[in-house]
């Protein structure tokens, strides 16, 4: 088992880093570094003697995170960045229709579950609205969900 990077190496990370619980200060769950980042490998260590672990200093986020080999590419390697991420809510910018039949009117919410990078017409997304059956929507019909008014601004005293 060799390590793919050596120390003081710059490296992207392909994957949204999440606290698996094991980082500190920060809840269960909680975005650490986000898919397509670039940090420095500081060091290389093992998980279970079958895991090659690196810590990489992130310094845009000034965080030093352990990260498995196969969430990591050279950060000179192609990367496609995308809008939008796994798990974040999108709204559609128009509607969206199967076969002539509109499913997803303008402004309604669904969830990202993949992000579709070397899609043959740029970035698309497979994209969850409620009842609905999954689509894959390219990144231009999508936008961020409009944000709801607080109860405050709806009833101002």
């Amino acid at each position: 088992m060799r390590p793919a990077f050596d120390y003081g190496d710059a490296v992207r990370v392909i994957r949204n880093l999440r606290n698996d619980g094991t980082f500190p200060g920060r809840a269960t769950g909680v975005l650490l570094i986000r898919r397509g980042s670039t940090g420095f490998v500081r060091e290389i260590g093992t998980f279970l003697q079958d895991q090659i672990i690196y810590s990489v200093h992130f310094l845009d986020a000034d965080l030093i995170v352990g990260c498995r080999e196969e969430e990591l590419i050279a950060a000179d390697a192609p990367w496609t960045p995308s809008r939008f991420e796994s798990r974040e809510q999108v709204a559609a910018r128009i509607p969206l229709a199967l076969r002539g039949d509109i499913l997803v009117s303008p402004g309604e919410v669904g969830e990202v579950i993949r992000v579709l990078r070397d899609h043959p017409s740029g970035v698309a997304y497979e994209v969850s609205f409620r009842d609905r059956p999954m689509l894959q929507v390219p990144e231009s019909a999508l936008t961020e969900p409009a944000t709801a008014p607080s109860p405050a601004a709806e009833n101002p005293r």
